[in-house]
């Protein structure tokens, strides 16, 4: 009788040679996948935590929202993915897009071409200014990072002089391809950025020039001693560059229904962090038009999530560049075997640690998600803010009344930074719809520009209140401004009564916003009045205290009988005084705009003899009031304007002015 064998229980068994080879094999597989594929982990773990986050991230309207914000700078980077894998570089390609769109609505509305005569007029100059800087990088022998350098500086010029430093508008088709969508579900937008992608996809992968890219980034003379005429692929890819921002740039126009002769400005800086987290290598050979889409969405996400989380304008900066620090980190340890993490970070016990914070930081995460969603729940009013910019004392005092006064009624402020970027703006409006925010508040950067956004609230039902400048179409439940062109004719009669007859100087605004085009044509218009006072030089410094000093100082080199100085804002005011020293409001009077506490300062210590106060603070408060309201009664609009009038300050009425305020 054979022996009973006695049941053995799983656990009992030694795991066998083909399970442990299995479990291996399965652990390389996932090791792999993080390595090969870096971004796209990146960007799942990044959806799944905003996911847990907040509770408006993963509906298709934002979603939907992420992929048309995406798309201007995942067009540029897919260009930039051509030169980039070639082993150059190019930094013109935001002012390339400004400059194609300039031309498409010039052509439109000043040469009376058909739209899509002008659309390929856009993209020819787009396509020729990449031309150009790849001749001087192949015949003049100029490095691409000065070659393209100065494209962007050649590019923004032309683009400002075209405009005249305003913004064209336009309608038809090109309009609405930007806010349309295909079968009422995928806006147009999202369509180009993947055509563009499918196509950047086959000439790197399915083209002898796509080929011949990779070769010239590995190894250049290797690929010119096989027989690869290097500086004719070269030409090409540059050019192509320059086409693809085009087509961004006329797609970035069609979205603002306008063409911005400021649009663009900085996108090269996102479109090469785009490529870099794609894992493409700066030093070329490397890089895919996948990587570079995976790369686009990353940077996109992470701006959505975190607009819908309310983070600070000035952390998100630190956020991003977080990130790029990290991919490229990252792809220099995977390229570079031989470069190791120092011992202590490989040890066991830090590494149990960094799974503990992560736990820990998901559960903060989801926690924090919770509780948004149960105030959320409650009914809790919101209410969204853009500002043109934060990087201005004017709009600060804006924001910190709006925030006092929202503390006021109990409710949740979201504050966003523009950032001077129109299209940036429109962003965040279309964020705070996708938030159901109950009224949104918006300091337009360009009055042209903000319309499809208000029209975008208009459909959503939201009430849309302006602030400081009016919107020039849409329905706005009231705007609460000061008029800016008022403001300059009292800079204008102030300092012509100051100086009496003689030479004065202008310091303009940034050129394209409504501020400066306004305070400008106010002031022109009232100082022809004075014909004892000549105009002798009339300059922009872009609202920047900095800027303003440096241009002082070579009007006043020029101009040496220069007595007085209209700035439209007190930041240039300031400047203005610092360059001018003992001069200044004595020899030489200044005038200001704005009213900041730091130009009320300068007006009491006579550097500075008078400013055009808006009162920033009475606008903040007033447009959370209306927003209140608005919200409570559903008031869409349209409503009457509030004035919240402008005052002259000088030392005579500085201490009735500020306790007024």
């Amino acid at each position: 009788m054979p022996e009973e064998r006695k049941p053995v229980g799983r656990k009992s068994q030694p795991p066998g040679p083909g399970r442990t080879a299995a479990v291996r094999e399965g652990r390389n597989w996932l090791r792999s996948l993080a390595r090969d594929n870096g971004a796209l982990v990146g960007l799942v773990a990044l959806v799944a935590l905003l996911s847990v986050l907040s509770p408006d991230f993963l509906t298709l309207d934002n979603l939907l929202n992420v992929g048309v914000q995406a798309s201007v700078v995942a067009i540029l980077a897919f260009g930039l993915t051509f030169v980039i894998v070639s082993g150059g570089i190019d930094l013109s390609v935001g002012s390339v897009a400004g400059l194609a769109g300039i031309v498409t609505g010039w052509a439109i509305a000043s040469g009376g071409l058909p739209i899509w005569v002008a659309v390929l007029v856009g993209l020819g100059a787009g396509a020729a200014a990449g031309a150009v800087s790849g001749l001087l990088v192949t015949l003049g022998r100029v490095p691409p990072f000065i070659a393209t350098l100065a494209m962007l500086s050649i590019a923004r010029g032309l683009a400002l002089v075209i405009s005249d430093g305003k913004p064209i508008t336009f309608d038809g088709w090109l309009a609405e391809l930007g806010s349309g969508t295909l079968f009422g579900v995928v806006p147009y937008p999202v369509i180009v950025m993947l055509a563009i992608a499918l196509m950047t996809a086959v000439v790197l992968r399915r083209t002898y020039s796509g080929r011949a890219m990779y070769a010239i980034g590995g190894n250049t003379e290797a690929a010119r001693l096989s027989g690869i005429k290097v500086g004719r692929q070269q030409l090409a890819v540059f050019a192509l560059s320059g086409l693809f921002a085009a087509v961004a740039g006329v797609l970035l126009a069609s979205r603002l229904a306008s063409a911005q002769p400021e649009a663009g400005d900085g996108y090269e800086l996102d479109a090469i962090a785009a490529v870099v987290i794609g894992g493409a290598s700066l030093s070329g050979g490397v890089g895919s038009a996948t990587g570079t889409f995976v790369g686009a969405l990353i940077l996109g996400v992470l701006r959505n999530g975190l607009n819908l989380l309310n983070v600070s304008a000035f952390w998100q900066e630190v956020i991003i560049g977080v990130v790029i620090a990290v991919a490229v980190l990252s792809d220099t340890l995977r390229r570079n075997p031989n470069l190791r993490l120092p011992s202590l970070l490989r040890t066991p016990g830090v590494r149990r640690a960094a799974a503990v914070l992560v736990v820990a930081l998901l559960m903060a995460g989801g926690a924090f998600g919770y509780q948004r969603y149960s105030e959320d729940s409650t009914g809790t009013t919101t209410i969204a803010v853009s500002v043109s910019t934060l990087n201005n004392p004017f709009f600060v005092d804006l924001r910190d009344a709006a925030r006092a006064e929202a503390r006021e009624h109990d409710i949740e402020l979201i504050v966003t930074d523009a950032g001077n970027d129109s299209s940036q703006q429109v962003d965040s409006v279309n964020n705070a719809i996708a938030q159901n925010a109950d009224a949104i508040i918006v300091n337009p950067v360009d009055s042209d520009a903000i319309v499809p956004a208000v029209e975008a609230a208009n459909q959503a039902e939201i009430p849309f209140i302006a602030v400081d400048r009016s919107p020039s179409d849409g329905t706005v439940t009231t705007t609460i401004a000061s008029d800016n062109v008022e403001g300059g004719r009292e800079g204008a009669r102030e300092i012509a009564d100051l100086v009496g007859s003689g030479e004065i100087a202008v310091l303009e605004g940034q050129p394209g916003t409504s501020a400066a085009r306004d305070r400008g044509k106010g002031f022109s218009e009232e100082i022809e009045q004075y014909s004892d006072i000549e105009v002798v030089a009339s300059q922009p410094a872009d609202f920047d205290r900095t800027e303003a000093l440096n241009v002082t100082q070579n009007l006043v080199q020029a101009n040496p009988g220069i007595e007085g100085i209209f700035a439209a804002n007190d930041e240039m005011a300031l400047g203005a005084a610092k360059a001018l020293g003992d001069k200044a409001g004595d020899e030489v009077k200044i005038v200001g705009f704005d009213g900041t506490p730091d130009g009320l300062d300068a007006v009491e210590n006579g550097t500075q003899n008078a400013t055009v106060a808006q009162q920033p603070k009475e606008l903040g408060r007033q447009a959370v009031q209306e927003a209140v309201t608005a919200a409570a009664e559903q008031d869409l609009g349209p409503g009457e304007p509030i004035a919240v009038p402008v005052t002259v300050v000088d030392k005579d009425n500085l201490a009735a002015f500020r306790e007024g305020e």
